[in-house]
Formats: C-alpha cells, structure tokens, sequence
C-alpha cells in the first residue's frame, strides 16, 4: 500500500495489489507440475495397444492395483516381478493390506501389444481367480491426424 496526496493536503490510501509474486509463484508451480507429471507412473514399459475409446477416470482418483505384462510374458505388479502361479496370492495380499475387499476393488491390467492372446486371458484368469470382479484393461488413444 502507499500513500498518496491529493490537492487538498489531506492524504488518501491508495490500494493497489502487486501481483507479481503471485505469477511467480504461479510460474514455479507449472513448471514442477510439467516436470513431475511424466514420471507419476514408474511402472514397466510396455507397448500398450491403441484404441478409440475414452479413458477411465478412475485411474486418477485413487490409488489402484495395475497389473504389467511385458512383451517377453512377464508379469509385474508395480515393479515387482511375479509369476502366474504367483498373481492370484499376492492380489488378495495386496487387497488385504489395504484393507480393501477384492471383490469391490478395481484392477488393471496393462499389456504389450506383442503379447500372445492366450497369454492375456490366462493372467485375465489368475486375476479374477483372485476374486476380482472389476478388471479393466488400460490402453492408449489413437493418434488425431489433423
């Protein structure tokens, strides 16, 4: 704030907001976002097939299981590798861990396009084994030619 006179010798507030520090901040905040939000997902590589339909919100509301099947057959929670044998045990572990029933929670399952069809449905089939009843597959969109 600063003070200002008028022609009458009195003086008057003169209310003015400096917004510049607020840009800043502003500014700082963008460019961690823009740094950040490309590694938020420090999963497996893979592959994944693309697809026109819209993608699921529900991935970024919460926390959710995401199964990884690599192009070599490979199963990955995370970054923890598994086997088929394996999947169905550590889902129901991870469920209970959080405290969570298997049968309302969702799961997804990301897959490398290179993977065998047989594959897929057997790791679907582990994975519902396991008690799940919501599994959804991740993918990404088409590319837009414009």
């Amino acid at each position: 704030m600063g003070m200002q006179t008028n022609n009458g010798g009195g003086r008057t507030v003169l209310s003015e907001i400096n917004v510049t520090p607020f840009v800043d901040v502003m500014l700082v905040l963008l460019v961690i976002f823009m740094v950040t939000t490309p590694i938020l997902y420090q999963g497996v590589d893979v592959n994944l097939p693309k697809t026109d339909s819209q993608p699921m919100a529900s991935l970024d509301r919460e926390r959710k299981v995401v199964v990884t099947l690599n192009s070599n057959g490979t199963i990955f929670i995370e970054k923890e590798e598994y086997s088929l044998s394996e999947l169905r045990i550590e889902i129901r572990k991870l469920m209970s861990e959080r405290g969570k029933d298997v049968r309302e929670e969702d799961v997804f399952l990301r897959a490398d396009t290179s993977v065998p069809y047989g594959t897929v449905v057997q790791v679907m089939s582990e994975i519902r084994n396991a008690g799940v009843t919501k599994l959804g597959l991740i993918t990404e969109p088409v590319p837009k030619n414009n």
